[in-house]
């Protein structure tokens, strides 16, 4: 493995602005090579599709370039990728389309640790249809999600299940393996949330069991773009179309409107930086991908580990969670400060940190409001040792405050 932290720091032109920036849970910073790709997609002639000219040909080759990205991250078929502007929408008309036919005692099982793009919108068609939602709920010691509670969620009745591949609150990655097996034996789709947890951990669709996994291109320092992976690309032809055209047919049946052009090359650029991570990678794009976030998540663990033990260390500081599997994000309390008050100590320091004090989400769960809130933070692949150190003396400070 060849992870150079610091060659990939240089390919981050916001890092110069002299911050320490552990906010990767709301999207990493863009690499100069995305930033390239887009303003130059921006300045070439670009049109519409099904034209016989260049601007035409360069428009429909722009997005055949961006569905084969996407499904040498997932290892899917470029025929099963849906694109559009991010995962909360795509997922909006997923739902709405799966859920069409959905009737009366039909179940649809969410969790407690998912991000509410992948839970709101389940929950509104299963309202509509009368469905009956199942919920899986964490372990409020460790925050992980049992796959053993899934045994009594699913039954015959159940038409989906929608889980996470990791939380970007806490870091849990659940059992996906076992999670979706159950599924499959009761014949449910399965849908993975798999946005946050792209950037840290190599992704197989068929080894994940998912029959849809929905990624965004702005957690690993893409554009504000997108996607739907399908296992089964004849899965979409099966599903009610929301196109604007009578004639759109595989994933443009899932598809509103016109593509947003120099966002998909920017989509591209940024699936070639992440295959790239690992200098010593080789191969087609599919293995150098799977080798390079391999390298990343060694990296990250060991940083991880190291925040994680560190501020553990400090008797006023509570970190949220003890999960076995997770991605390099984590959120912690501080006895007697409020979080709020604590990311602006922190932004004094040059860090870069959210306060979460609405009870919504995994924190509801937690009744993590009642202390004040939760100091929310991520690693990203730019992040460094002296960052992470730099964190906790700053954490350390904390305990000061009234």
């Amino acid at each position: 493995m060849a992870f150079d932290v610091a060659a990939i720091r240089g390919q981050f032109p916001a890092l110069g602005d002299g911050w320490i920036h552990l906010d990767a849970p709301a999207g990493m910073q863009v690499p100069e090579q995305v930033a390239t790709a887009v303003s130059t997609a921006l300045r070439a002639p670009v049109s519409g599709p099904g034209g016989v000219f260049p601007a035409s040909q360069r428009a429909e080759a722009i997005v055949d370039a961006a569905r084969r990205a996407v499904a040498d991250l997932v290892g899917c078929d470029p025929a099963g990728v849906v694109l559009g502007p991010n995962p909360a929408v795509l997922l909006q008309r997923l739902a709405e389309a799966m859920g069409s036919g959905w009737v009366i005692g039909d179940e649809v099982v969410v969790s407690r640790l998912d991000h509410q793009q992948n839970i709101a919108p389940w929950l509104g068609v299963a309202q509509r249809a009368g469905a009956t939602v199942r919920w899986a709920e964490i372990d409020i010691e460790t925050c992980e999600l049992p796959a053993w509670q899934y045994e009594s969620l699913i039954s015959r009745r159940t038409k989906l299940v929608a889980v996470t591949a990791a939380s970007g609150v806490v870091g849990t990655r659940p059992d996906l393996a076992k999670i979706t097996a159950l599924a499959r034996a009761a014949k449910a789709l399965v849908v993975v949330d798999a946005s946050s947890s792209a950037p840290f951990v190599p992704m197989d669709i068929k080894a994940m069991g998912a029959d849809v996994v929905a990624v965004s291109a702005t957690a690993w320092g893409g554009p504000a773009v997108g996607a739907l992976a399908f296992a089964d690309p004849s899965l979409i032809d099966r599903l009610p179309s929301c196109a604007l055209g009578p004639d759109q047919n595989g994933p443009g049946r899932l598809e509103l409107g016109q593509h947003a052009h120099p966002l998909l090359a920017g989509l591209v650029a940024s699936i070639d930086y992440l295959a790239n991570l690992d200098d010593a990678a080789t191969g087609s794009r599919r293995e150098r991908l799977q080798t390079s976030i391999g390298s990343a998540k060694s990296y990250q663990a060991g940083m991880l580990g190291k925040l994680i033990s560190e501020l553990r260390g400090l008797l006023h500081v509570t970190v949220i969670g003890d999960a076995m599997r997770r991605i390099p994000a984590l959120s912690f309390t501080v006895t007697d400060v409020k979080a709020s008050q604590a990311v602006v100590q922190l932004a004094e320091h040059g860090i870069c940190a959210f306060a979460d004090d609405v009870p919504s989400g995994v924190f509801a769960a937690l009744g993590v409001a009642e202390v004040g809130g939760a100091v929310r933070v991520g690693l990203a692949h730019y992040t460094t040792a002296a960052e992470v150190d730099a964190l906790v003396a700053a954490v350390a400070g904390l305990s000061s405050l009234t």
